[in-house]
């Protein structure tokens, strides 16, 4: 195994922290805490990659549970957020395999359920140890700390958005560690496939990258949305103004920066049933306007999707890196937070216990008054 042979081929050593050389030097296009956790495991059980895998199954089925299962929420809605997020089908192929993005994926999920309930500080330490597993997960601390920024709080709330941001800036640390934005021996090795061309240069953006992860966006999110929860607004906003505009400067983006038709996911396949390569694109113009819709309000979910989409200008077109968004998204509608303004999520009672639903599927049947509140809080 990788991970064992490198962190632990001094079998004299005893210590379970690679020095700072074995950091800088280790071939792998990414930061390296999963390969250190899986090593460990390897070190301790020697359990192969069956050990490793089993972490990343345990991984997931711990969010899982916290994602379906929040306080006083019906049967019937658990089980349709439990549909939307198995719907995605990059989660139970990512989590039955020995791939280091279940690791990242649950320390992200972990900073947002910690800051949902006003634990700025281990919320931030969460989002360190995410982008000490994958560089790409930045996007999500500074999202909350754009949220909090721009949500006019009163100076003593000022630590929601200073946390988010020192997590953040912890990427600093390791492109200072690695003399770039990856290992300088990850860039040579010869077992990894050739490294994208966007991510050599420091200048080099790929905004054609980020309008498809926008489409991935609407196919494994706002799609699955509208079937399960009946979202009929995203359809009724399309016929706004707003969505003229919106509708106007995406098919622009598109016409300069045509999104690749030869990505790696599950999308792209589906688009092969298309022939032509314009009705290919039509699909991909549909999807990314889906998405576009669904976030265009000023909330924590439209920071979330705009980070992400900034980084996707520096990363290779892959349907599994929308995956990290995904549960965020789904957990964060699962306690009525996805589409809340900039009220104070404390105000509306986060921070006592999240948002519940009862009485009905659609969680607006009869519940206690301190419940009602927090859904009337949360309303855009």
């Amino acid at each position: 195994m990788y991970c064992r042979s490198f962190f632990f081929k001094d079998s004299s050593s005893r210590s379970y922290v690679p020095d700072l050389n074995q950091l800088r030097n280790y071939g792998e296009l990414s930061t390296p805490l999963p390969f250190v956790i899986f090593g460990t495991i390897e070190h301790l059980f020697k359990g192969g990659v069956f050990s490793a895998r089993l972490l990343n199954l345990t991984l997931s089925f711990l969010m899982t549970c916290l994602i379906c299962l929040p306080a006083r929420k019906t049967v019937g809605r658990s089980l349709l957020i439990g549909c939307a997020l198995l719907s995605c089908p990059y989660y139970l192929w990512l989590s039955g395999h020995l791939y280091t993005d279940i690791i990242a994926i649950f320390f992200v999920f972990l900073g947002f359920w910690l800051y949902i309930r006003s634990r700025n500080i281990l919320s931030s330490l969460s989002f360190v140890l995410a982008i000490a597993s994958r560089q790409y997960m930045v996007a999500f601390p500074l999202a909350i700390a754009a949220f909090e920024l721009f949500s006019n709080r009163p100076p003593k709330m000022r630590i929601r958005w200073v946390a988010q941001l020192v997590a953040s800036l912890s990427l600093v640390g390791w492109i200072f560690l690695f003399n770039g934005l990856t290992p300088k021996m990850a860039l040579a090795n010869p077992d990894l496939p050739s490294v994208p061309a966007v991510q050599l240069s420091w200048w080099s953006l790929q905004p054609n990258n980020s309008l498809y992860f926008l489409a991935c966006v609407g196919l494994y999110f706002v799609v699955p949305e509208l079937v399960l929860f009946r979202r009929k607004t995203v359809l009724t906003d399309l016929l706004t103004r707003k969505s003229g505009f919106a509708i106007l400067g995406l098919a622009l983006l598109f016409v300069f920066f045509p999104p690749p038709l030869d990505a790696h996911g599950i999308l792209t396949k589906l688009l092969w049933l298309l022939h032509a390569d314009y009705l290919k694109m039509a699909g991909l113009f549909v999807l990314a306007i889906l998405a576009c819709v669904r976030f265009s309000r000023v909330n924590l979910g439209f920071w979330a999707l705009l980070m992400n989409c900034g980084l996707m200008m520096k990363a290779y077109p892959w349907d599994k890196y929308v995956l990290p968004l995904l549960i965020v998204f789904w957990y964060l509608k699962s306690v009525g937070a996805l589409d809340a303004a900039a009220e104070r999520f404390k105000a509306a009672g986060f921070e006592e216990g999240e948002a519940g639903f009862a009485g009905s599927i659609d969680g607006r049947g009869p519940g206690d008054k301190k419940e009602t509140k927090v859904l009337e809080a949360l309303e855009v």
